[in-house]
This record gives structure tokens, C-alpha cells and sequence, in this order.
């Protein structure tokens, strides 16, 4: 069994032209073509257990693979693979890879499950020591009759420390446009499977209740920006208001985990992506109210009004994303969390102690700010409802850290109350920021939103307030 550390990087078919004019590049290159045939049991078992089964041939030989996901930061992989070549197309499933034992009685039910075939250019690049293979994929991933194109780049680590892949990766960049790269070659295979999504929302993240915080954060921080990517993908390719809205609660959870973990980061980390983060935010926000209001204006001339505005703002969305401000922060950000984050302070702690603190501070915010609810001016109930918002992204991220019984129930309670706080609290933020929007615009401040009157909806608001303040804690 080896182990495979290769970043991934994303790019167009015009920057992949380009890249064979990078002057980093050595003048001897290999081209071979690929094909693979990627094996799964009908329902996916494999994939369920995180391990891709392939046979890939290249020229006359054919080498079989199994990878077990050991873990990506949005980019850098680090994976268990088992290597062995066979005679023919059909997998070998001895007691040389773990699949047999992995699958069991399912392990007679294996059978083609989609196929790659790629065109490959390989360099081999010297960085002092440190000795890395340069691959350039570009072709089609086919499953059944529906197909994808694929172009990538793939730097894998063959001596030397991974810091050299991310240098090279900047340096890449700064001649030709990439951003790290989340899925592999089977993910993009069972992606065709199913259904393409117009957006995808953030997956469950799960913890071991005996994790250190350190660790517990680092794989906190790599969902969060396997979202954010999976949805910029979309983005980038077509402009959709569920992928945008996705891309910046994605954005939101991955600044509520920075603040979440305080304790474990340094200081000077914080601020550096906070702000960035911060930014990015607020540049997919505007076009996100605007998105917003046009479903809630009633009147279809103001709403035909506030199409040209929209439109304008999906048209700033894609220059922004395709950025080079946006690209080196999701540089930054993939080699931080693969190098370790920096991890100090509390990172030795256990993650269910500090959780505990950490949810109790917010929910404490949450109850003290928002008492009085129907009397707090709009700015305070503002807050209240940014901290509710960290709260819920709190309990989604740390429920693996409370796994008794009990407190599995508690925590569907306590989800319960503080989601509909949230849709209260939005609804009013919404007939507080709405006027001077639709102002801006140049449209009438009174025009109706389908909103219900101010004065339910601060009574519905202060009900449920009263009901998240009486829920027990499920950390306890």
C-alpha cells in the first residue's frame, strides 16, 4: 500500500493551450492516452465507503487501483492506494486490496460503473530537493449515455515537503488561471450518475466525539470550502440564484467556524481570512438581495424595473469569481488548512469541551440580545439574528460531538426553535432593509413585498425567542 499526496487544480480548456507555454515548464514531456473503467456495486458501495476501484489502460498495460479517501483540503489529496497490475478487464479482488472484505456478499455484484479517457501530458519538475510530477489531464468522463468534459491539473508530490506544490501551484497561476480542484476522476464519474443539481448544500460533517479541537476544526473548515467550491463551479459555468445563495452560506459557515475556533488559531490567520472572507461575502451579497426582493415584489412593473439591476449584479458576480483576488485566496486558504492551520493554543483540547464553551457563549448572545424583542430597534435585532445564524451553523457543525441518546434529542429540539427564530428574524430583516434597496433603484419604498404585517411578525418572533431561551442545551 502507498500513499498519494497530489493537489488538484481546475482550469479551462484555453488555459490548458496556454499552460504549454508556461516557462516553468521543462522541455521534455511524455503524452500517453488513457482509458479507465471505474467499478462500483449497483448502489454505490464503494463510493459509500469513501474507495474508488479502477482499471486503467495505457498502451498494453492495464494496472488496477483502489484509493481510500484519506482526507482533501478542497485540493490537496492524501490517499491510501493499492496498485497491482492485471491481465484483463475484470478487477482482481483478492486479499491483495481491502475491497473484499470491504463489501462482503456485495463483492459478487461489482461491475462497470462509468469509464475516463484522457489525453495526458506529464512533466517532471525539480524544486531544489523537492521533486514533483506535473500532469496535465484533458478528455471526457462518460457515464451511461450522459458525458463530461474533464481539464486538469494534477501535482503530485514524488519528494520534498507539500508547501513546493502549492509554490508551483502560484506560480502556475500567475501565467495561467487555476483554482484548487475538489473532485477526483470516479467523484466527477458518479456526479453523471445522478441528477445534476442547480446548487449543491452544505453536507453533514462528521466528527469523532474523542477529537482533539485542532483536528476537529481542520475537517469543519474543509467542508465548508468543498461547498463553497462545488457551487462556484456552477457559478462559473452559469449564473444560477440557488448556486449563489449556497456559495455564500458557504462563505458564512466557513467565517462562523473561524470565529468558532478562535481558541485553537492564531490571531494573525483570523483577521487575514476573516477580511478576505469578509469581502467575498459581501460581493455575492448584493446580488444575492437582489435575487431576494425580485421573488417578493408583487408588482411586476417594479419588478421588471429591478431586473435591470439584477441582472447587472450577476453580470459583477462572474468578473469577481473569476478574479485573481478570488483564485489566490482559495490558494491561500487550501494550503493553510492542509499544512495544519497553524494550529496552537487550545488545538490539544478536546473538541467536545471546547464546543461546549464555545456554543454556550453564542447561545448566551443570542438569549441576552434578544430580549424585549418587539422593542429593540432594527439595528439590535440585526445582531441578534447574525449570532442566531452562527448559532445554527454552531449545532450543525458540532452534533457528532454529542452523540448520547439524549442529547441527539435535545439537539433536534434545539434546531427546531433556533430555525424559527431565524425565519422570523429574516422576514423582519427583510422589511427593514427592503426600502432603502428598492430606494437605490429608484423604486417606491411602500412597494409590497408579500411580506405579513411588522407588527405579527414581531410578536411571532418574541414567541419564538421565549421557546429557544426554555430549550435545554443538547451539550450538556
Amino acid at each position: 500500500m502507498g500513499r498519494e499526496i497530489e493537489l488538484k487544480l481546475d482550469l479551462s480548456e484555453v488555459s490548458a493551450e496556454a499552460l504549454s507555454r508556461w516557462g516553468g515548464l521543462p522541455e521534455r514531456e511524455d503524452v500517453s492516452r488513457l482509458h479507465s473503467v471505474y467499478f462500483d456495486t449497483p448502489d454505490g458501495k464503494l463510493a459509500e465507503r469513501g474507495m474508488s476501484l479502477r482499471i486503467r489502460k495505457d498502451g498494453k498495460r492495464r494496472i488496477q487501483t483502489v484509493k481510500a479517501d484519506g482526507g482533501t483540503a478542497a485540493g490537496l489529496f492524501a490517499r491510501r492506494e493499492w496498485e497491482m497490475p492485471v491481465r484483463g478487464s475484470v478487477p482482481v479482488l483478492d486479499d491483495r486490496t481491502p475491497v473484499a472484505v470491504l463489501l462482503g456478499d456485495a463483492v459478487g455484484q461489482v461491475a462497470p460503473a462509468f469509464e475516463v479517457d484522457v489525453e495526458r501530458t506529464r512533466w517532471i519538475l525539480a524544486e531544489g530537493e523537492a521533486r514533483v510530477e506535473l500532469v496535465l489531464d484533458r478528455g471526457i468522463v462518460r457515464a451511461g449515455e450522459r458525458e463530461a468534459a474533464l481539464c486538469e491539473i494534477e501535482l503530485e508530490l514524488m519528494a520534498g515537503p507539500p508547501a513546493v506544490l502549492f509554490g508551483i501551484a502560484r506560480r502556475i497561476d500567475g501565467e495561467v488561471p487555476v483554482r484548487p480542484g475538489i473532485l477526483s476522476k470516479s467523484d466527477r464519474g458518479y456526479q453523471l450518475r445522478d441528477a445534476i443539481p442547480d446548487a449543491y448544500r452544505a453536507e453533514p460533517v462528521r466528527l469523532d466525539p474523542m477529537m482533539r479541537a485542532g483536528e476537529a476544526f481542520l475537517h469543519i473548515a474543509q467542508a465548508c470550502l468543498r461547498h463553497y467550491r462545488l457551487n462556484e463551479t456552477l457559478l462559473l459555468e452559469q449564473y444560477d440564484p440557488r448556486a449563489l445563495h449556497q456559495a455564500r452560506v458557504a462563505v458564512r459557515r466557513l467565517r462562523t467556524a473561524l470565529a468558532l475556533f478562535k481558541p485553537v488559531l492564531l490571531e494573525t490567520d483570523l483577521l487575514r481570512f476573516q477580511g478576505e472572507l469578509r469581502w467575498l461575502a459581501g460581493m455575492l451579497g448584493e446580488a444575492r438581495d437582489l435575487d431576494v426582493l425580485a421573488e417578493r415584489i408583487e408588482d411586476e412593473a417594479a419588478r421588471n424595473m429591478l431586473e435591470v439591476a439584477r441582472q447587472a449584479a450577476h453580470v459583477r458576480v462572474g468578473q469577481w469569481l473569476h478574479s485573481a483576488r478570488v483564485r489566490i485566496l482559495l490558494l491561500d486558504l487550501v494550503e493553510w488548512l492542509a499544512l495544519g492551520a497553524g494550529c496552537g493554543g487550545e488545538a490539544e483540547r478536546p473538541a467536545a469541551d471546547l464546543a461546549a464553551a464555545r456554543l454556550r457563549r453564542l447561545r448566551k448572545r443570542v438569549v441576552k440580545g434578544g430580549r424585549h424583542m418587539e422593542n429593540l430597534p432594527d439595528a439590535a435585532r440585526h445582531e441578534v439574528r447574525k449570532n442566531a445564524k452562527k448559532l445554527r451553523y454552531g449545532t450543525e457543525f458540532l452534533a457528532d460531538l454529542f452523540p448520547k441518546g439524549g442529547q441527539k434529542r435535545r439537539h433536534r429540539k434545539f434546531v427546531t426553535a433556533l430555525e424559527r427564530l431565524q425565519k422570523h428574524l429574516g422576514d423582519l430583516n427583510d422589511l427593514a432593509t427592503a426600502p432603502p434597496l428598492l430606494a437605490h433603484h429608484g423604486l417606491a419604498p411602500t412597494t409590497p413585498l408579500g411580506l405579513r404585517d411588522r407588527k405579527k411578525l414581531l410578536a411571532d418572533a418574541a414567541e419564538a425567542h421565549a421557546e429557544l431561551a426554555d430549550v435545554r442545551k443538547f451539550w450538556t
